[in-house]
């Protein structure tokens, strides 16, 4: 028998014969401990005046609705703003936080993460880690910083390196040199009152060169069987040469204090990613994402262009200082962040630092403590001011140098020289260094001491080695890698969707409060709520 369908784009005519099913209240259908009901509620209780300044005019989809959307999104691990759009449409979780209204466009959920989420997103950030404060769940004495390398959204080949570009930079300046001084003799002009051209000089030498053009007459030829005038050759390659000139004085602006950047994303620095579990990896564009972790929540974070942590850890505490309601005392971080300068602004700031040291775990070895040449291992007169070594020689002072970093931070560095290092029998182990031109028979034992550094690090290692500091040590390896666990692993997010450093941003605060809500809501369900720190095992 032949059934007869009528092909139509109004799919609820094949319906007819069909009983309507109960229930039609979303309400009723999703479980009373789901996530997304907490999500509603928390982003309820949020202050989104700053996310509502952002709109000249609201439809009928609030930014509220929109912020939950793209939340919910991201603590399910689905990023896509077109996957979001087809949620709506099709997930009943969705469609209980659109509350009746009809789905948004993936056009609108992408403006809102890049042109109005992005603007206000540290201080929404804020407002999240308020709120978490206010409910006790956060301790707002102990963060956890530590830092990752995400992959940007750029070409992994399209390398600028500065260096290069400044040696290219260079031999153009000398080529250009050479080349006004032939202008000047062929053309029978003066430009240059100097030893150095600068870029005026040769806009003033273009200049010149085409009102000689017009003087003469001359027409520019171009094509294959036409001959040109020395003057037009002398004028294409001027404009050559500046051509360059300016893209090598761009591509310099835009690396800034970095020694790279991606030409696909300018904002992207190329770093050493680690790829597996050897440690071996591969230079790729990237950012340098920093969380502060406080009782398993990321309560802080920034960006950064930074290939090391060392110079992330103080604009990471003045900003979370600025936007947060409260001030941690306790500072713990791994050795990637231990500097003087660190150590500085800690004291300062009335911050406590539980900083690893760079060589707490090889000073525990014995290659370590039989090292004549350590510092650590010379005896000091501290009254005197002199080191003595293995051969019972006097390291006395010989001067004072200051040196200054790329952060502008000045450091002291007293430098002691051995009094007599002739026929020394331990003078192999002692003095280090096989590049040196001087032969190891006339060189003489020198030490380079910070004793400002000095005291800061034995101060922190006091409290390293503490019952309290053994405590942070293990939390700090829980929580604050662990955040990066959750993100990568958990989440599946190794690589920015976005480019330009607000967007990476905004993105990352996202998945940090998409993190948080997840593990609010894991903790309400296991009844862990209010605990801040991981016990010590104990044997």
């Amino acid at each position: 028998m032949t059934k007869h369908i009528n092909l139509q784009k109004n799919y609820t005519e094949f319906s007819g014969g069909y009983q309507l099913k109960l229930p039609l209240n979303i309400e009723t259908i999703i479980p009373e401990n789901d996530s997304v009901r907490l999500l509603s509620q928390f982003v309820e209780e949020m202050d989104l005046t700053d996310l509502y300044s952002t709109y000249e005019r609201i439809n009928s989809l609030s930014p509220r609705t929109l912020l939950k959307i793209v939340l919910y999104s991201y603590m399910n691990g689905d990023y896509s703003s077109r996957s979001m759009e087809l949620n709506c449409k099709r997930d009943i979780n969705f469609m209980f936080l659109l509350e009746g209204h009809s789905a948004p466009d993936h056009a609108t959920l992408a403006r809102f993460r890049s042109i109005h989420f992005a603007p206000c997103s540290k201080r929404i950030l804020a407002e999240v880690s308020n709120l978490l404060f206010d409910l006790g769940e956060i301790s707002g004495e102990t963060i956890f910083i530590d830092g990752t390398k995400i992959e940007a959204n750029a070409n992994k080949y399209t390398f600028v390196w500065k260096k290069t570009v400044t040696k290219n930079q260079a031999k153009l300046l000398i080529k250009l040199a050479d080349f006004v001084a032939e202008c000047e003799q062929l053309y029978d002009i003066k430009i240059v009152y100097g030893d150095t051209v600068k870029i005026k000089h040769l806009k003033k030498l273009r200049k010149k060169l085409y009102a000689l053009k017009e003087k003469e007459c001359i027409t520019f030829v171009h094509g294959i069987g036409k001959r040109k005038t020395p003057l037009q050759k002398s004028i294409e390659v001027l404009e050559e040469y500046l051509s360059k000139l300016k893209e090598y004085t761009q591509k310099i602006h835009v690396c800034g204090e970095r020694n790279s950047y991606s030409k696909t994303d300018n904002d992207a620095t190329f770093m050493r990613m680690k790829e597996d579990a050897m440690g071996n990896g591969q230079l790729k564009p990237a950012f340098n994402l920093q969380h502060g972790v406080d009782s398993e929540y990321i309560t802080w974070l920034t960006i950064g262009p930074q290939p090391t942590d060392t110079t992330t850890l103080i604009p990471f505490l003045k900003e979370a200082e600025q936007h947060l309601k409260f001030k941690y005392k306790n500072i713990t971080a791994d050795s990637g962040y231990e500097s003087e300068e660190n150590y500085l602004f800690l004291e300062e700031n009335e911050q406590l630092a539980f900083i690893k040291p760079a060589n707490y775990e090889i000073s525990k070895t014995r290659k370590y403590k039989n090292d004549i040449g350590k510092i650590e291992n010379m005896d000091y007169d501290e009254i005197s001011d002199f080191y003595i070594c293995k051969n019972n020689k006097k390291l006395t002072v010989d001067h004072v140098k200051h040196s200054k970093s790329k952060t502008g931070y000045v450091s002291e560095k007293t430098i002691y020289k051995c009094e007599d290092c002739t026929g020394c029998l331990y003078r192999k182990e002692c003095i280090k260094g096989n590049n040196c031109k001087t032969p190891l028979e006339e060189r003489t034992k020198v030490l380079q001491v910070s004793k400002a550094f000095i005291k800061y690090r034995k101060e922190d290692l006091e409290r390293i080695v503490s019952d309290e500091g053994a405590l942070y040590r293990m939390n700090r390896s829980i929580q604050a890698e662990g955040s990066f666990g959750d993100l990568k692993q958990d989440m599946q997010f190794r690589r920015y969707l976005s480019k330009g450093t607000s967007n990476v941003l905004a993105e990352s605060i996202l998945l940090a409060i998409a993190r948080n809500i997840n593990k609010l809501h894991n903790k309400i369900q296991n009844k862990k709520t209010g605990t801040h720190l991981f016990p010590l095992k104990s044997a």
